[in-house]
């Protein structure tokens, strides 16, 4: 028999033998109920984001720290830019700055943007020149030192009844939408020439500007519930590539390229045609002008439209497109005669401007993308009665009796009155 003194020896090995066993056997079995990992607070979903958005780079409003008191931000905020209560959720204004979600919330990266005491806001950096920049002009030339883009809207041709500006009256020849812009956007790129500024044309044929066409779209469409056929989306595809592919490759063409001061974007607006084979055609025309503002509550939870209007608001943008159009719309009512085209009460989409009944924001891609001060330009009704006369008259020089009356060419009447309207803008207000 062993010793007792070597007895306590034994006993401590043998227990430590079985405690090595049960560790490893319970190493060895799979835990039915493992511990939940513990979020990593860095990692964020991708923000929500328009169709064919690039995600926003948030460092450049770093730009504008200073520029802008409380005051001033709030109040573009909640009468110029938005429509509803929701960037609340976005964004949390504090008395010396504001926390703008750069995702969506919870949990979401957050961008500071600092505000100016009042009376010491720096100046506002920016690639464009307001009226109030350029120096006095050679005799004559109201628009020296100008650089004006001039972007004739949809695109026309073979693309006009994909993008349904396009309808013909009982066989007539047919009214396009994009070649009609185009024509006066022709029209009006020499008197403007002759009035000192320098010209650039958006597009100079009835051709997209993009390279995508529908059919590579396609596989970023989403069908309707229910309805996933190939017409479907085709239908979509064609929508994404008019709509949307096409003014960001413009706007991509004028923020990085072209540089201008000014986007004048035209357009002829029009009312319910039904059938573009048998239209019906109305009494009524009118004219409103439209500045970028009014984003609605599901817009600004969009992370690029966001962005794109804090942008905007921090450019101050607004103050010239607004006292652009207030001379643009006085002379374009006057040398038309229209009246003006008025929102419902209440529309989330729209809001009016200076209490000028001509004058509206809206958030269009068009003057949300360019990178400057846009007018967008919505005068006539392409089916009203006399309209429709009008454009079937054609570009002509001198008058012609349309329905009665001594007219000139609507085309014409257009590109003068806007023509005379900048001349009489940027001569009063150059300093």
């Amino acid at each position: 028999m062993p010793a007792p003194a070597n007895r306590p020896l034994t006993l401590l090995i043998s227990l430590l033998a079985v405690a090595l066993i049960a560790g490893l056997i319970m190493t060895l079995r799979p835990d039915p109920t493992p511990p939940t990992p513990t979020p990593n607070p860095t990692t964020q979903s991708p923000p929500t984001l328009s169709a064919l958005a690039r995600p926003p780079e948030w460092p450049r409003l770093n730009l504008y720290q200073n520029t802008i008191t409380r005051d001033d931000f709030r109040t573009l905020l909640t009468t110029v830019f938005t429509t509803g209560d929701a960037w609340r959720n976005f964004i949390e204004i504090s008395e010396t700055s504001a926390r703008i979600q750069t995702g969506e919330p919870p949990p979401a990266d957050i961008f500071t943007l600092h505000f100016a005491p009042p009376g010491l806001a720096s100046p506002t950096p920016r690639q464009w020149k307001s009226a109030a920049d350029l120096p006095p002009p050679p005799q004559g030339k109201p628009l020296d030192g100008l650089h004006i883009a001039i972007d004739p809207g949809h695109i026309g041709g073979e693309w006009a009844k994909m993008e349904e500006r396009w309808f013909s009256v009982d066989g007539q020849p047919a009214v396009t939408e994009g070649d009609m812009t185009l024509l006066v956007a022709k029209l009006l790129r020499p008197q403007l020439e002759a009035l000192g500024a320098r010209i650039s044309l958006v597009r100079e044929k009835p051709k997209p500007v993009t390279p995508l066409r529908p059919e590579s779209l396609i596989d970023q469409t989403t069908p309707p519930p229910g309805d996933d056929s190939p017409a479907a989306l085709q239908k979509l595809a064609e929508r994404l590539f008019y709509r949307t592919a096409e003014i960001r490759a413009r706007a991509d063409l004028v923020n990085l390229t072209l540089k201008p001061d000014l986007v004048l974007c035209l357009h002829f607006n029009a009312e319910s045609w039904g059938d573009p084979n048998q239209p019906t055609l109305i009494d009524r025309s009118h004219l409103h002008l439209l500045l970028n503002g009014a984003y609605n509550n599901e817009e600004i939870s969009l992370a690029d439209q966001r962005f794109a209007m804090l942008e905007k608001l921090l450019q101050r943008t607004h103050d010239e497109e607004a006292d652009l159009g207030t001379t643009v719309a006085e002379v374009f009512a006057k040398a038309s005669g229209l009246p003006p085209f008025i929102y419902p009460p209440n529309d989330p989409n729209s809001l009016p401007v200076r209490e000028n009944p001509y004058l509206w924001a809206r958030n269009l891609l068009a003057n949300r993308l360019y990178d400057c001060p846009v007018v967008f330009m919505e005068p006539y009704v392409m089916n009203s009665i006399t309209d429709h006369a009008r454009i079937q008259a054609g570009d002509y020089e001198g008058t012609r009796e349309i329905l009665g009356q001594p007219r000139i060419s609507i085309f014409r009447e257009y590109a003068s009155a806007l023509a005379e309207a900048l001349a009489k803008h940027y001569s009063d207000n150059r300093r």
